[in-house]
C-alpha cells in the first residue's frame, strides 16, 4: 500500500464468514485501508437480487418468510432446482403440496429437475427466455383484467410505462423466444390471476445472467401488478445459497454496499460510517471497489497487486479459471484464510491463516427470511485456529489501527447493529444478550421490545424515498454468448444434492462421495445419437476458454441442444475438468454478476483409445450419472 496506495489490495470473502467477520472486513478495509475493495462470492450468486429488489422496492431483503409457504396456493419455481440446492425449504413446500390439494407448484425450468418432478406443473423453458416468458405472464394478466389497480394507485410509480409497454408485447413472439406453447403459459397466467396467495422463489437461474437484474425486476412487476406482496402467503422470495449471504449484504461487504443497506457513492452514507468509526470525511472512497471478476481482471493486468481471500474457493468457483490461475499468478501477495486446506485456492497462497469453523466460535447469521441467528461456541478450535473476526482484528491491531480492541464476538455485534439503527435492516433491537436468550430473532426490530418483522411492506411502504414500489419494464436480450457453427451446444451448470460450493466439506465425507463420486454432463439422446456417443463414454467440451473432457449421462431431462453439468468439482478432485474453464466471465451491467449459466460449447465424443490411455485418471472421480 505504500508503494502503490490503497486501490492496490483487496478483501475477497464469502457468505460463509459471519456477520461479526463481514463487518469487520468492511470496517478496516474501507474505513482505515480507505479501499473500497472488498467483495464477496456473493457476488457470484445473489448479487442480481439485491440489484433487482433495490430497483424495484428501494431496499435489499426479501418481503417474506418460511411461513409463506403455508400460507400460499400457488408456487412459482423459476431458476432453482430446490429439490437439490435448497432441500431443507423445498421438503417444506413438498409437504404442504401433499397436505393441501389445493396448492398449486409451478417450476420453470430448462431441464427436468428433482424440484419440476415433483410439480404440478413444469414449463421447461429455453435458456435465457425468463424476460420474455415474464413478460408474456405480464400481458396475459393484463388482458384477463387480473389486475389489482387499488394496490397499483396507492402503493407504486411508473406503470403507466409499464402498461405502455405490455401493450405493444407480442405474446406468440415471446413465447417463440422462450421456446414454450402459449396454452403453457395461458395456464401459468390464470393461476396467477386466480390466486389468493402467489409466492415466488428463484436463485442462480434468474441471477447469474448478464440480465440478472433485469429478471428480477421482470418477476417483481408481476407481483406488483396482482398486489402479491406485502401480505402472507405472497411476495418475491429469493432464496440464498450460503449460511450467511444475507448477513454479508446487511454488514457491507459487497464493493458497492456499507454497513446497514448504506451506499459507497451516498456522502450522507459515508460520512455517517467516518463519524462512527472515528475517521476523518474523506477517509471512505467515494466511488464502488473492484468486484468479484474484476478483481481477478486487476490482478492479472497488475492493478492489484495482493488480495486477501477468505472462506471461499475461487479457483473453483469463479468463470474462465484459466484466467483465474494467471491472476493469481501475477499477484504480489496471496493471503488465503480458511478453514479447510488444501483447497484449489489454498495451495496457490502465500501466507495462511488457519480459521475458525463453524462449532468452534460463537457467531451470528441472516437467513433467506431475514431471520437473525446466534449460534454457540460447541468445541475448541485446533492449533492455531481463530475465528474470522479475530483474525482481522488482530491484523488491524498489528498495525495499531485504533477501534479494533474487542473483548469476544458479542462486543463486534453490539457495535455493528447500531449501524442499522433507522435503516430498512434495523437490527437496533437485536442485541447480544437477546440473541443468547432467544437465538433467533427476525429484522426490522428497531428496539428491544420489538418482537420482530417475519414480513416487509405489510403497511404497503416500501423503502423508497416516496415509499412507492416501482414497475421497470424490461425487455428480452439474448445472452452475450450465442451458439453457432463452431460452437452449437448450451451449456448451462448447477448444484447437486450430494454436495456444497466446492466439494471442501463434502468431499470429506465418504457417504456423499459414494453417491456423486464425480462430474459428468447431461446429453439429450438425440444428441448422444448423432454424435455416437453412449453412456459412460468420454465426451469432449470445448468452449471459447477451454477444454475438458467428462463421461456421458444419456437423459431426457436436458432439451436437445443443451447440456448440463453440475459446478462442485475443481482440479484436486477432477484434475483439469472443472466446468469454469469453459464459463464465461461476461457480468450484468448491473449487479457485476457473472454468466454462470450459459455459454457456448462444441462437443465431441473422445476416441476409445485416447479414452481408455485416460481413463485411469478419471474413472476416480468420474463415474457417476452416467446410465440416465
Amino acid at each position: 500500500m505504500d508503494r502503490h496506495g490503497p486501490d492496490a489490495v483487496a478483501f475477497y470473502g464469502s457468505g460463509q464468514l459471519d456477520t461479526e467477520s463481514s463487518y469487520l472486513a468492511c470496517k478496516l478495509f474501507k474505513g482505515h485501508l480507505h479501499t473500497n475493495n472488498t467483495d464477496s462470492n456473493s457476488r457470484l450468486c445473489m448479487a442480481s437480487t439485491v440489484a433487482g429488489y433495490r430497483g424495484s422496492l428501494g431496499s435489499d431483503g426479501p418481503p417474506t418468510c418460511y411461513e409463506d409457504i403455508d400460507l400460499a396456493d400457488v408456487i412459482l419455481v423459476i431458476g432453482s432446482n430446490m429439490a437439490e440446492a435448497h432441500p431443507v425449504v423445498f421438503d417444506r413446500v413438498r409437504a404442504v403440496r401433499q397436505a393441501n390439494r389445493q396448492q398449486t407448484v409451478i417450476v420453470v425450468d430448462p431441464r427436468r429437475t428433482a424440484t419440476a418432478r415433483v410439480a404440478d406443473m413444469h414449463l421447461p423453458i429455453r435458456p435465457g427466455g425468463d424476460i420474455a416468458f415474464l413478460n408474456a405472464l405480464g400481458r396475459l394478466l393484463l388482458d384477463s383484467g387480473s389486475v389489482d389497480r387499488s394496490f397499483i394507485d396507492a402503493h407504486t410509480k411508473g406503470f403507466g410505462d409499464y402498461l405502455a409497454f405490455l401493450w405493444e408485447q407480442d405474446v406468440d413472439e415471446l413465447c417463440d423466444i422462450c421456446g414454450l406453447e402459449r396454452e403453457q403459459v395461458e395456464a401459468v397466467a390464470r393461476l396467477l390471476g386466480q390466486s389468493k396467495g402467489f409466492l415466488s422463489f428463484y436463485c442462480m437461474g434468474l441471477n447469474q445472467s448478464t440480465v440478472g437484474t433485469w429478471k428480477n425486476n421482470s418477476l417483481i412487476n408481476l407481483h406488483l401488478l396482482t398486489g402479491q406482496i406485502g401480505k402472507p402467503g405472497a411476495g418475491p422470495f429469493s432464496l440464498t445459497g450460503q449460511p450467511n449471504a444475507m448477513g454479508g449484504r446487511e454488514a457491507g461487504l459487497l464493493s458497492h454496499q456499507l454497513p446497514g443497506y448504506r451506499a459507497v457513492e451516498d456522502q450522507q452514507h459515508r460520512r455517517e460510517l467516518e463519524d462512527f468509526w472515528s475517521q476523518p470525511h474523506g477517509s471512505i472512497a467515494p466511488k464502488m471497489g473492484l468486484t468479484a471478476v474484476e478483481m481477478f481482471r486487476a490482478l492479472e493486468t497488475g492493478k492489484l497487486k495482493a488480495i486477501w481471500i477468505a472462506a471461499t474457493n475461487p479457483v473453483v468457483s469463479l468463470p474462465d479459471l484459466h484466467h483465474v490461475r494467471r491472476a493469481l499468478a501475477r499477484a504480489e501477495l496471496v493471503v488465503v484464510q480458511d478453514a479447510y486446506h488444501p483447497t484449489e485456492t489454498s495451495e496457490l497462497a502465500d501466507v495462511l491463516l488457519p480459521a475458525a469453523q463453524w462449532g468452534e466460535k460463537e457467531w451470528t447469521s441472516t437467513s433467506s427470511e431475514r431471520l437473525v441467528s446466534f449460534s454457540p461456541r460447541l468445541f475448541a478450535p485446533p492449533g492455531e485456529a481463530l475465528p474470522d473476526w479475530r483474525i482481522l482484528a488482530d491484523f488491524a491491531g498489528i498495525y495499531g489501527l485504533p477501534g479494533f480492541d474487542y473483548a469476544d464476538s458479542g462486543a463486534v455485534w453490539d457495535e455493528y447493529r447500531l449501524l442499522t439503527t433507522a435503516r430498512p435492516c434495523d437490527m437496533t433491537g437485536i442485541t447480544r444478550e437477546r440473541l443468547r436468550n432467544e437465538r433467533h430473532v427476525y429484522w426490522p426490530c428497531p428496539s428491544e421490545d420489538h418482537p420482530g418483522s417475519p414480513r416487509r411492506y405489510l403497511d404497503g411502504a416500501f423503502a423508497t424515498p416516496d415509499g412507492n414500489a416501482r414497475f421497470l419494464p424490461r425487455t428480452h436480450c439474448d445472452p452475450r454468448e450465442g451458439t453457432d457453427h463452431e460452437f452449437p451446444f448450451i451449456l448451462t451448470t448447477g448444484r447437486l444434492y450430494s454436495h456444497w460450493h466446492t466439494l471442501t466439506r463434502t468431499a470429506k465425507c465418504p457417504k456423499l462421495v459414494r453417491r456423486e463420486p464425480g462430474p459428468y454432463v447431461d446429453m439429450n439422446p438425440q444428441d448422444a445419437a448423432r454424435l455416437d456417443v453412449s453412456a459412460g463414454e468420454l465426451v469432449q467440451l470445448s468452449s471459447r476458454r477451454g477444454t475438458i473432457r467428462l463421461p456421458a449421462s444419456i437423459c431426457d431431462t436436458v432439451a436437445v441442444g443443451t447440456v448440463f453439468v453440475p459446478m462442485h468439482w475443481g482440479d484436486l478432485h477432477a484434475p483439469d475438468n472443472a466446468i469454469n474453464y469453459l464459463t464465461i466471465s461476461a457480468t450484468d451491467t448491473l449487479s457485476k454478476q457473472p454468466e454462470l449459466k450459459f455459454c457456448a460449447v462444441a462437443l465431441e465424443k473422445v476416441p476409445n483409445d485416447f479414452a481408455a490411455a485416460v481413463g485411469s485418471g478419471l474413472d476416480q472421480t468420474s463415474t457417476a450419472a452416467v446410465s440416465g
